[in-house]
């Protein structure tokens, strides 16, 4: 049989599309004839009627038609499909041939070529006039004549041309299913079961050509029902198994395209339980296996097409299972050409088991094709056969078939989120290269998937995987990957057997004594002779006997943790470390050196440990042991942090062996040493005290310290702080400092960093000023923080005071930070050396307002104002409320105006020395006046209110309110006493003042009033000058006594319409206070009294 014959034939895996002929094109010289030739099949759209298109030569020979069989009486079917049909079919007998003939209107030939043309059979024309005569010489109708001009718009008219043929197509695929169809009735079932398969795979097949998939999915189901009822023997398994694996790719291929991947899959399971025990021969059972691992590969193929295409899988349903089971069976393939096909029967030239032609049906031995009898025909034949077939299987590369269908797997696996089924596989994928003999690639593969073992703690399976890898390390004979491996395997996570660890041990002992190990077990012999080759070469090679290996994420059989003995260390304390070393091993096992290294290089010199003369270093299998270490800061390393980068051991010598440096990252670990951290603190809460009892070292409670801190060295002053909050605003607030040396010798240049703490709000150092001169008050170019401040030397004993001020510009709460820092000679290990010590005290101190002040306008009335009148007095009041917890000195108040001016001749402040206690509040009175304003703005600035306090004088500025401006055209006041008397005249004088520059006409009117009589005129008109004043003099007679409203005086403007009686009358006094009538004695009364 063929290498190939699992795989499906192409013609059955391709899309069936109808086939034509294009026939008279010359698509090689002529130019017009080649771009209608790629019309047809050049970037083909998706929306384009599917057809298959092949030019033809006018001289091409077709398949004969055979002579149409009229009756099957006697007909006895040879085989179920024959090996051609499909691709006749598809590539050889075209369902229309279509006739290319140019011509050209004006040619004078033109009867010639019109009787040459006639001549052809079933044509489709290129040309463009003369139509119906030329259909009339050529008997044919008008559907079958095309006219197909050339130009701009040929593919508009080539795709209306598809169209017309893919009809023609359809008709003659209709007519060979209903031909198909008519032999039915000529049948039996007692002869002819292989003829109800062939006809109903035939109408599925012309039904698919025809693009009616639901049909010839039908037919396809029927022909694989009809497949399985067939009468099946060991002479034609292979047939039926053949013909179903065919019948059931062209069901799920088609389920997958309706979008019905649950029919797929359903049909796939029943095709595997139908067929997977229909293994035919025994002894070509490896066949059976092939044949279902096709089968599994075929549909994952199929169903990652169909994914590709939008479908959607998932975890538990994916591509990948297949593919893997496909490798399953091809493991089983190999596993039986191994057992069955160990013959060396030599097929002799006189009798050749296979004919030099190929298959006349699918499925069919060469030897005994169209032999449909129970049995074979030449049993002779027959064994001979088996036996070629057995000796054909020994040559097939099964690693290769297996290493590809799980790699396919792999990838499913590795898309669809599965780590665990791609794993799994990865490691079959390197046990089939180490069975190829490609150890390097199996070693990468092993290599690989180990971490993840390492990782979920799979032991036994870790232990397997790296027992395959060590095997791969020695045959290859890598000393390194060997030495590796030998460690993981003598490890806590290995589970071999005693015995087998104690071989491993010997092996790894020879290694590195640089001589040849012991072969592994399991090996092939052939293998083994050429390691040992490979291992004698490496012997001679002198100048690689030098390995380090990283075990940090391995679980080697020594385990190492350090650990800093604190977090921290003062600069004046011996820093201390501890390396702990394990041994897993059966035996106790030697080492030469044991060294730290830091992230200082500097003191690595002092973390080293070796061997002294000829005797070396042990570690008791099972045992811990420490090693100390100890060294001293250096004083620039305060405040840095010194992180252990790495630990080494040196295994073997340098002297004649190899020299192997086995490295631990940071503080040491590997892969397992977290969960077992974890473990054990768990067990020690569980356990309590019970743990701490134990004299012994317990491994699994040690913890890892990688990293530690140098620190300062204690401070012995003290720093004491004394003020009296809160600080008010802007004053400078005293904060006192004693700084007291508890020292026993001279602590040298001491230094002060006082002011706000670093890392606050941006805007406090902007608001906050510090300095040590009280004498005056710190302006904005005070720095928030004092660096550095000398104060000189403190004696053992001696104290130091000092005054801070701080002068803060906004309230809210501030951190303060006093820094003092000093260095003082002091001994470490007998050596000498200067600490630089510091002590940091904090206090967070809340600044509030002194007092807060309120403002407002008022008329000379006292009447509040919401807009100020040009050039006529009103009223400013201030008052202050004082918030300070302690007595408040304001020393003196002041204005600073910008556009108003002030009524009086000189302000004087009426706060001086006043005392305001907590919530007292102090108020204060000028009077001022706008004067006109040359631009025409409504809005003017008043300026600010000085208050000077404290002392020394903190002067806090109080902006004033902005005032609305009005302007009026006549301004009245009047001329009154403070009060009146009952029945005793009162005089009162109206000014009345033009503001304008017009000439105003005035209406005066007063109005009576039951509380006073009046003398003058009580409705007078006048006219007054710009810039002029008129008086009107009255003299009023009160009648009772009390607050008493004067007679109204309205007043009205006839050219200011705008200006009302109310707007004018707002600057007279409204009410007097009128005294009772005095009694008068006279001498009768006296006299009587």
């Amino acid at each position: 049989m063929a290498g190939s014959q699992w795989e499906l034939p192409p013609e059955l895996c391709c899309r069936p599309m109808a086939f034509v002929a294009l026939t008279g094109l010359d698509v090689v010289y002529n130019a017009v004839h080649r771009a209608i030739w790629d019309a047809f099949c050049a970037n083909r759209r998706a929306d384009r009627v599917p057809i298959s298109f092949k030019v033809l030569p006018g001289d091409h020979e077709y398949p004969k038609c055979r002579t149409k069989r009229t009756s099957y009486e006697w007909y006895i079917p040879k085989g179920i499909l024959k090996t051609g049909w499909m691709n006749k079919h598809l590539n050889l007998v075209p369902a229309l041939v279509v006739l290319f003939y140019e011509l050209d209107w004006d040619d004078p030939q033109w009867k010639e070529k019109q009787s040459e043309c006639a001549t052809k059979v079933e044509i489709d024309l290129v040309a463009s006039e003369r139509a119906a005569a030329l259909c009339n010489a050529c008997d044919l109708s008008g559907k079958s004549l095309f006219v197909l001009p050339h130009t701009d718009h040929l593919v508009g008219y080539i795709i209306r041309l598809e169209n017309a043929f893919y009809e023609h197509a359809q008709t003659y695929y209709y007519t060979e299913i209903r031909r198909v169809k008519s032999h039915k009735e000529f049948l039996n079932k007692t002869t002819h079961q292989l003829l109800f398969v062939r006809h109903q795979f035939k109408i599925a097949f012309f039904s698919e050509l025809k693009q009616d998939t639901q049909n010839a999915l039908k037919y396809y189901r029927t022909a694989y029902s009809l497949v399985h009822e067939l009468r099946a023997h060991e002479t034609n398994m292979l047939e039926i198994k053949t013909m179903a694996g065919f019948i059931n790719y062209k069901i799920c291929r088609l389920c997958f395209q309706h979008n019905t991947p649950l029919d797929a899959i359903a049909q796939f399971r029943k095709h595997i339980d139908l067929c997977k025990k229909k293994i035919g021969s025994a002894e070509l059972a490896f066949e059976h296996a092939a044949w279902m691992s096709k089968q599994f590969q075929s549909f994952g193929e199929l169903f990652d097409e169909a994914i590709k295409l939008g479908l959607t899988a998932i975890q538990t349903q994916n591509p990948g299972f297949y593919y893997q089971q496909a490798a399953c069976y091809s493991q089983d393939r190999k596993t039986l050409a191994q057992q069955l096909c160990q013959v060396m029967i030599s097929v002799t030239n006189q009798n050749p088991p296979f004919s030099s032609g190929g298959l006349d049906f699918y499925g069919q031995r060469p030897w005994r094709q169209g032999h449909q009898s129970i049995d074979p025909p030449d049993a002779e034949k027959e064994k001979t056969g088996i036996v070629a077939l057995q000796i054909k299987e020994r040559d097939v590369p099964h690693s290769e078939l297996i290493i590809a269908l799980l790699s396919n797997a792999v990838a499913q696996f590795k898309k669809y989120k599965c780590p665990r089924m791609k794993s799994h596989l990865m490691v079959q994928m390197g046990e089939e290269y180490y069975h190829a003999k490609d150890y390097t690639k199996a070693l990468k593969l092993l290599d690989y998937v180990m971490c993840d073992y390492r990782t979920e703690r799979w032991w036994g399976l870790l232990t397997a995987i790296v027992s395959t890898a060590l095997r791969c390390a020695y045959l290859m004979a890598s000393v390194r990957d060997y030495m590796i491996y030998c460690m993981e395997l003598l490890g806590r996570a290995s589970t071999l057997k005693e015995e087998q660890k104690l071989r491993i041990e010997k092996n790894l002992i020879k290694v590195l004594k640089n001589e040849v190990p012991e072969a592994e077990p399991e090996c092939d012999p052939a293998s083994v002779t050429a390691a040992r080759a490979l291992w004698n070469d490496r012997m001679a090679l002198a100048g690689s006997n030098e390995f380090t290996i990283e075990v940090q994420d391995y679980i080697p059989f020594i385990q190492c943790k350090a650990k800093f003995q604190s977090p921290s260390f003062h600069v004046d304390q011996p820093i201390q470390l501890q390396v702990f070393l394990r041994a897993d091993c059966p035996h106790p096992v030697s080492f030469n050196k044991l060294s730290v290294s830091l992230s200082n290089q500097e003191y690595n010199q002092w973390c080293v440990v070796e061997s002294v003369g000829q005797e070396s270093m042990s570690l008791l299998p099972g045992k811990t042991k420490c090693y100390n270490f100890s060294f001293v800061a250096k004083t620039e390393d305060v405040g840095k942090k010194i992180e252990m980068t790495g630990i080494e051991l040196m295994l073997g010598s340098d002297g004649g062996g190899r020299c192997v440096f086995v490295g631990w990252r940071g503080a040491g670990g590997d892969a397992a040493s977290t969960h077992e951290a974890l473990l054990a603190s768990r067990s020690s809460r569980r356990c309590g005290r019970a743990v701490e009892a134990r004299q012994e070292l317990d491994w699994d409670s040690l913890s890892i310290q990688p990293s530690t801190m140098i620190i300062s060295r204690v401070p012995k002053i003290s720093v004491q702080l004394s003020h009296q909050p809160p600080a008010l605003n802007n004053e400078m607030y005293c904060i006192s400092l004693t700084i007291q040396s508890q020292e026993g010798g001279v602590a040298r240049d001491v230094k002060l960093t006082a002011g706000l703490k670093p890392g606050q709000d941006a805007n406090l150092g902007q608001t906050t000023h510090v300095t040590l001169d009280c004498s005056k008050v710190c302006d904005d170019t005070a720095p928030a923080l004092l660096p550095d401040v000398p104060l000189g030397d403190l004696n053992p004993g001696q104290q130091l005071e000092r005054c801070v001020y701080v002068k803060c510009v906004s309230t809210g709460p501030r951190v303060f930070l006093f820094h003092v820092a000093y260095s003082i000679d002091t001994s470490v290990e007998g050596r000498q050396i200067v600490c630089k010590c510091h002590k940091d005290e904090t206090v967070t101190i809340e600044t509030v307002v002194p007092f807060e002040v309120s403002v407002k306008f008022v008329s000379t009335k006292f009447e509040p104002l919401e807009r100020v009148a040009v050039d006529i007095p009103f009223l400013l009041m201030t008052d202050i409320l004082s918030s300070s917890p302690w007595p408040l000195l304001l020393a003196s108040s002041s204005l600073q105006l910008l556009t108003m001016t002030t009524n009086t001749a000189q302000l004087q402040s009426q706060l001086q020395e006043v005392v305001l206690q907590t919530d007292e509040c102090a108020s204060e009175c000028f009077c001022l006046r706008c004067p006109p304003l040359t631009n025409s703005s409504t809005t003017v600035a008043t300026g600010q209110y000085l208050i000077s306090w404290r002392s020394p004088l903190i002067q806090t500025a109080v902006a004033l309110p902005h005032v609305i401006l009005e302007s009026v055209p006549l301004y009245i006041h009047a001329d009154l006493p403070s009060f009146g008397r009952v029945r005793e005249s009162l005089s009162v004088r109206y000014h009345i003042e033009n503001r304008t520059a017009l000439v105003q006409e005035v209406e005066m009117a007063v109005e009576p009033s039951d509380a006073f009589m009046f003398s003058g005129l009580k409705q007078v008109r006048l006219r007054i000058l710009p810039g002029s004043e008129q008086q009107m003099l009255y003299n009023y007679y009160p009648l009772m006594a009390g607050y008493q409203t004067l007679p109204q005086l309205n007043i009205s403007l006839p050219r200011c319409l705008t200006t009302n009686t109310h707007t004018l009358r707002r600057f007279l006094p409204q009410r007097i206070f009128v005294k009772p009538q005095g009694r008068q004695l006279d001498d009768a009364s006296i006299a009587a009294a």
